[in-house]
């Protein structure tokens, strides 16, 4: 630059570039941009009938519970994002979502809504300690990611390797942290449903209808039937790595998927 000084605007053009593209791939939850995304579950013939539900930011005291009674009536499996530090506070509640066939996944310790700008120590302590939480609890180790709002850096992918972590984020949500209304939520989890998807839901700050219930209690029901009727089963994300094959979901009581 000292010895062209006439080439510092493209210099400098090209420094901008490459931070918006930075910020743009961190600020969208769905890019492949930063390393390995599930999207989708991969792309294996025994995913093709199955799906996966994901619900983030639980265990929660009033909600976590009847979501898993919801998922035995249909003998759906389901995978809970979980915050490490509410691990701590009730392990009852993670070890019964493992000890009913379900999985947890990390969510980071604290979910700080500022983790996209934490720097490589900030958003490996994040990591770190929600294995340990998670894994004190319950005996397992998660083996799946998500970040807070899907919201990234560069720094995660080198942190999830050192774990042995897979970033996943989803195929569809509904907001149902946001909206009130359980139709507008199932609409946007079941248009153009497919085989290979993965669904977003919260058991955690979950939004309340107008009567006061928590938003994923009444969309469970309906898309877990229009789930049967597709003949889609609901899985785990672990699951679609080690599952040899992939049954129709019975919406029969109890029936294990």
């Amino acid at each position: 630059m000292l010895l062209r000084p006439h080439w510092w605007p493209w210099a400098l053009s090209a420094v901008v570039a490459d931070h918006l593209l930075l910020a743009a791939s961190g600020l969208w939850p769905r890019s492949h941009l930063l390393g390995p995304n599930w999207t989708h579950l991969p792309p294996r013939p025994e995913t093709a009938g199955a799906l996966a539900i994901t619900i983030d930011d639980g265990p929660d005291p009033e909600v976590t519970a009847p979501v898993l009674d919801l998922l035995d009536e249909h003998g759906a499996r389901a995978t809970f994002f979980c915050i490490g530090e509410r691990v701590e506070r009730f392990p009852d509640l993670a070890r019964a979502i493992v000890g009913r066939g379900h999985e947890i996944a990390n969510h980071t310790y604290h979910h700080p809504m500022r983790f996209s700008l934490l720097g490589p120590r900030g958003v490996a302590r994040e990591i770190a300690d929600a294995q340990v939480a998670i894994e004190a609890a319950t005996g397992e180790v998660a083996r799946f990611f998500r970040a807070p709002a899907g919201l990234r850096n560069p720094f995660l992918e080198p942190a999830l390797a050192r774990a042995n972590l897979q970033l996943v984020s989803w195929t569809r949500r509904g907001f149902d942290t946001v909206y009130g209304s359980a139709g507008r939520v199932l609409g946007s989890l079941t248009r153009d449903l497919r085989g290979g998807d993965i669904l977003l839901l919260h058991d955690g700050h979950a939004a309340r209808t107008p009567t006061g219930v928590p938003v994923i209690l009444e969309v469970l029901p309906p898309l877990l039937r229009a789930l049967a009727a597709a003949q889609l089963a609901p899985i785990t994300l672990r699951a679609a790595l080690e599952r040899p094959s992939v049954p129709p979901l019975c919406a029969t009581s109890g029936v294990s998927s």
